[in-house]
């Protein structure tokens, strides 16, 4: 036997490898396809916003051609106005809309021959640059000097009367060493530079980024959904591949073991594998079987509760001898306390199986302590049992308040169950390291060595004289419910002098 669990061991231990290499594997591959994809889209988002700043990059290129036309134009016109001023047309001709300020004439030698101004505008004096350059010359803030046969003209213009304002947007006339002759507020220094035809001029367009990339920032979420929509899926894909292929391994494996092993120990495989499948069944059944008598059970002791309460109290007339309702009064008691009974049975079953629902959260001990103490004072008071509080601080601790509430109540009922009449039932709330306390001390009866020993157990009952005891699941309950919230109950006691029972509930 000892050489059959060997063997299966080993085989085991050398197949964990194999299968931690294919998901290693799989994991790798995982990976790898997620990073490429995620490569890509990213490749692809980098050269779609590239593509779409050289689109608006080229756009803005044509417009800056425009305005270049447009201002060369402009600067025709002036040169000509300038042209006809020096060959001796009249001034008047001159208007304030045609953007001229003033003009002088000059010959080579840098001597005034005739000049014209509008009123409040100086008459521009002659560069020194233009008495040597051939070429047309252009000067900030506004300032035009050109060569006329034997004469200099000098004209002063308005840039703003070079290119409508709506076709600056986000642009700028610049000359040759930088300096800016007209620009629009919303340019950025920056983008394509177009020469004004034969003039020292040039316009820059800026490019407008967050329009241009609009359409490209409302598509990365497609980009998204193309990165993880195939990740996940082949991720998903890839776990069913393999949790299949460890299944079917592990059947393989089996069989193979089977073979391999001699008849005495493959009859002790089956008797495990069988053996364990009665495990399971059984705990199915016991499943099944708390849900049924949950219901075949109460069902009919409510209605004997119901109708024994019916018939005491007269409801639909006298019922003829007081000893009827003598019977339905006891039918009544009888059915509460195994309606009770039977509660507490299938409490503790639900317990054990998992399904009695715990929410830890944070409670403040002392005020659910003295709740279930002002619950219990009537009872106290009948049989004449002081009922004391020994706290008064907040403590808090982190535990199912329902549940804790279940468990005081089991330990007050016991007390005031287990203490004579006169007697005394103590409760205190205390912090320790790391766990809050709560203790019910009595002066009762009290437990022997034996009794405190089997304390908890299922089923299990202390009778004592003139104490009417339960069907022994209080304890239990209790004790289930506590371990389920990571806490205890410790019980001590000495025989003739009373009884402590203390709650450990982890500190928040």
């Amino acid at each position: 036997m000892a050489q059959s669990h060997a063997a299966v061991h080993s085989t085991m231990a050398a197949r964990r490898p194999r299968l931690f290499n294919i998901r290693l594997t799989v994991l790798v591959c995982v990976v790898l396809i997620c990073g490429s994809f995620a490569a890509a889209a990213v490749l692809q988002t980098r050269n779609d916003r590239l593509q779409a700043l050289a689109q608006a990059e080229y756009f803005e290129a044509r417009r800056a051609g425009d305005v270049a036309e447009v201002a060369g134009a402009s600067l025709d016109r002036l040169t000509a106005l300038g042209r006809d001023f020096a060959d001796g047309k009249p001034a008047g001709s001159l208007q304030p809309a045609s953007g001229v300020r003033a003009i002088a004439v000059f010959d080579h030698a840098g001597r005034e021959l005739s000049a014209w101004r509008a009123p409040g505008v100086a008459v521009p004096q002659l560069p020194p640059a233009s008495l040597t350059g051939r070429q047309p010359a252009l000067f900030t803030p506004g300032l035009l000097t050109f060569s006329d046969h034997d004469h200099v003209v000098v004209l002063s213009f308005d840039p703003n009367a070079l290119v409508p304002k709506r076709m600056l947007q986000r642009a700028a006339l610049t000359l040759p060493d930088g300096a800016v002759l007209l620009q629009d507020a919303q340019w950025f220094a920056t983008g394509p530079a177009v020469r004004v035809a034969s003039w020292p001029l040039f316009v820059r367009a800026s490019v407008d980024e967050a329009s241009a990339l609009a359409a490209w920032t409302g598509s990365l979420p497609l980009y998204l959904f193309v990165i993880l929509g195939p990740a996940l899926a082949g991720a998903g894909m890839a776990a069913l591949l393999v949790r299949e292929f460890e299944r079917r391994a592990r059947t393989s494996h089996a069989i193979r073991t089977l073979k391999s092993t001699r008849p005495v120990e493959a009859r002790l495989l089956v008797r495990l594998a069988q053996a364990e499948r009665a495990a399971a069944q059984d705990a199915r059944a016991k499943a099944e079987f708390i849900a049924h008598m949950s219901h075949e059970l109460r069902t009919p002791l409510n209605a004997i509760i119901g109708f024994s309460d019916v018939i005491e109290r007269g409801f639909y007339g006298p019922v003829g001898h007081p000893k009827y309702v003598e019977y339905a009064h006891d039918i009544n008691e009888a059915g509460h306390s195994l309606h009770n009974k039977i509660g507490d049975i299938l409490e503790f079953a639900n317990i054990e199986a998992g399904r009695y629902p715990l929410r830890p959260t944070v409670i403040d001990v002392s005020a659910l302590v003295a709740q279930c103490v002002s619950e219990h004072e009537g009872r106290a008071f009948s049989r004449r049992i002081a009922l004391h509080l020994g706290f008064t601080a907040v403590v808090e601790a982190l535990a199912d308040p329902l549940a804790v509430r279940r468990i005081v109540t089991n330990l007050l009922s016991n007390a005031l169950l287990y203490t004579h009449e006169g007697g005394t039932v103590r409760l205190e709330v205390h912090e320790e390291e790391g766990a809050v306390v709560i203790s019910v001390r009595d002066n009762g009866h009290g437990f022997t060595r034996a009794e405190a020993a089997a304390a908890g157990a299922p089923f299990k009952r202390f009778e004592r004289p003139g104490a009417m005891t339960g069907v022994g699941m209080g304890l239990t309950i209790a004790m289930a419910l506590a371990r389920r919230m990571g806490g205890a109950i410790r019980i001590g006691s000495v025989p003739g002098e009373g009884t402590m029972a203390e709650l450990r509930l982890p500190k928040c």
